[in-house]
Order: structure tokens, then C-alpha cells, then sequence
């Protein structure tokens, strides 16, 4: 069974996770497996398996949170759904593949990956800076092997595909609110289909443990690469906090803090990676 404290941690880190997606727009990955990889150490989990159960229980974590954001910009009317529906297709693709590869990669390989990633995606909002391109035009081609790659590097470094998928639209002519109205609506097949790939692909993986004693209850829950136990009590406090990240956005200065923001996924991405090695 479930420690009373490793609930209320999983509570927190939800709420964290919520406000700051609300507050910021940013996906919750950069905190959650980070902080999921400390806890898997701390309870036991060989390093063999680390990143693969972080990153997959960390996707599943955000179907809520997208499910919520697509919710939301659909009543704003602010979703374009045929270019969902072509990008979907890539998009599941693209995902489904990226799950099969990291199951075959070592664990520490994976998190050099998502620290580098994490990296520029915080220079990028350190800078903050909009690059003016001359408009394209989208075809369903493009959209479709584009989808393809959105959806492979969000599965292996666990994003809602937001910090891509919102840039590519915007140089194609599509408006800034209806980019990231169908952004989000694209996060939700990115996130369901990257939570099935890691329960399929890990569903007969032989897990290691460093200590079997303080792991028991994570081999109890674990389906797959997905720790469940985390993703229920995680994603009963983003849905809720994630709004109330959205409202604070009007009050406070959110350009320091996307910079802290970002200086804090860096170390955490560092600190992350230097655990495994």
C-alpha cells in the first residue's frame, strides 16, 4: 500500500505541475521526470528502467492536462480541426514509434537526451524572442511527416508536442490563438498515444531493481512503464491547479518567471542526468 506521504508528495508535485502548465504554458514533462526519477531512485528502481517508467508515467500524467487545455480553446472556438485531423495521423505514428525505440534505449542515453532538449527549450524561452520568417503555405504532406517528428520527440522527452507544434503553425499562416488552440488539441492523441506505447512496450519487460525491499510497491502498480499510483493522485491536482495558473497569469510578471522557469529546468535536468551516470 501507499504511504500517506508519498500520497501528499504526489498530491504537491500535481499542483505544482498544474499552476505552472496554467501560468506559464508549458507542458508539465521538464518538472515531472525529474522529480518521478528522484522518487523511482529513492523507492528502489534500477537504473535500467529509470527513464522508461519517468517518461512513461509522466505522459500519462498529461492526457488530463491536454484533455483540459483542448476543452478549453474548443469553447473559445479557437481549434482548426481539419488540421488536427491530418496531423493525427503522424502524430500517433510518429509517437507509437518513438515509444518501441526508447524501450530499446539505455536509460542514461534517454536522459542526456531530454537535459539537452530541456536545454534549448529554456534558451528558447529565456530569449523570448519571435522569429519573423516569411509565411508558408501547409499541405497535408508536410503536415503529415512534420506530425511524424512532433510526435517522436514529444514521446521520448515527454511534452505535449506545445513548444513545436505552436511554431511550425504560425509559419504556416495560421493565427497565433488558433496555433495554440490546435496545439493543444494535438497534445491529446500525442499524450494517450505515447501512454500506450509505453504500457505495450514495457509490458514484458524484465524491470530491475536496485532494492526490492523499498520497491515492492512500485512492482505492484507498475504497468508496463507506467507507475499509476502517481498518475491518479498527480493528475487529480493539475486539473484542478491548472486554472487557477491561468487567472494568476494576468497578475504576475510571468516573463521573470518563465526565465526562472527555465533556469530551473536546466538544473534539474543536469542533476537528473548526473544521477544516473
Amino acid at each position: 500500500m501507499l504511504d500517506v506521504v508519498t500520497i501528499i508528495m504526489f498530491l504537491a508535485l500535481g499542483s505544482i505541475v498544474g499552476f505552472l502548465a496554467g501560468l506559464l504554458g508549458v507542458g508539465g514533462g521538464g518538472i515531472l521526470v525529474p522529480a518521478l526519477s528522484y522518487f523511482l531512485i529513492w523507492s528502489g528502481v534500477g537504473v535500467d528502467n529509470l527513464m522508461h517508467i519517468a517518461l512513461g508515467t509522466s505522459m500519462a500524467c498529461i492526457i488530463v492536462t491536454s484533455f483540459s487545455s483542448l476543452r478549453a480553446h474548443q469553447q473559445k472556438g479557437a481549434v482548426v480541426w481539419e488540421i488536427v485531423k491530418v496531423m493525427s495521423f503522424g502524430i500517433v505514428l510518429g509517437t507509437f514509434a518513438a515509444t518501441y525505440v526508447a524501450s530499446h534505449v539505455n536509460s542514461l542515453y534517454l536522459a542526456i537526451l531530454f537535459s539537452c532538449f530541456m536545454f534549448w527549450t529554456a534558451i528558447r524561452m529565456m530569449k523570448n524572442k519571435a522569429h519573423l520568417e516569411k509565411p508558408r503555405t501547409l499541405d497535408k504532406a508536410n503536415m503529415f511527416y512534420t506530425a511524424s517528428g512532433i510526435g517522436a520527440v514529444s514521446a521520448l522527452v515527454s511534452i505535449g508536442g506545445g513548444s513545436l507544434t505552436v511554431p511550425y503553425l504560425i509559419k504556416h499562416s495560421v493565427d497565433v490563438k488558433k496555433a495554440i488552440g490546435t496545439s493543444a488539441a494535438i497534445g491529446l492523441p500525442i499524450s494517450v498515444t505515447a501512454t500506450l506505447g509505453y504500457l505495450i512496450n514495457g509490458w514484458n519487460a524484465d524491470l530491475a531493481y536496485a532494492d526490492l525491499t523499498h520497491a515492492y510497491s512500485i512492482m505492484a502498480y507498475t504497468i508496463g512503464f507506467v507507475y499509476w499510483p502517481a498518475v491518479i493522485f498527480i493528475s487529480i491536482t493539475s486539473f484542478f491547479f491548472a486554472p487557477l495558473g491561468a487567472k494568476a497569469a494576468h497578475y504576475l510578471p510571468v516573463g521573470v518567471l518563465k526565465k526562472t522557469f527555465a533556469a530551473l529546468l536546466i538544473l534539474l535536468s543536469i542533476k537528473m542526468t548526473l544521477l544516473l551516470l
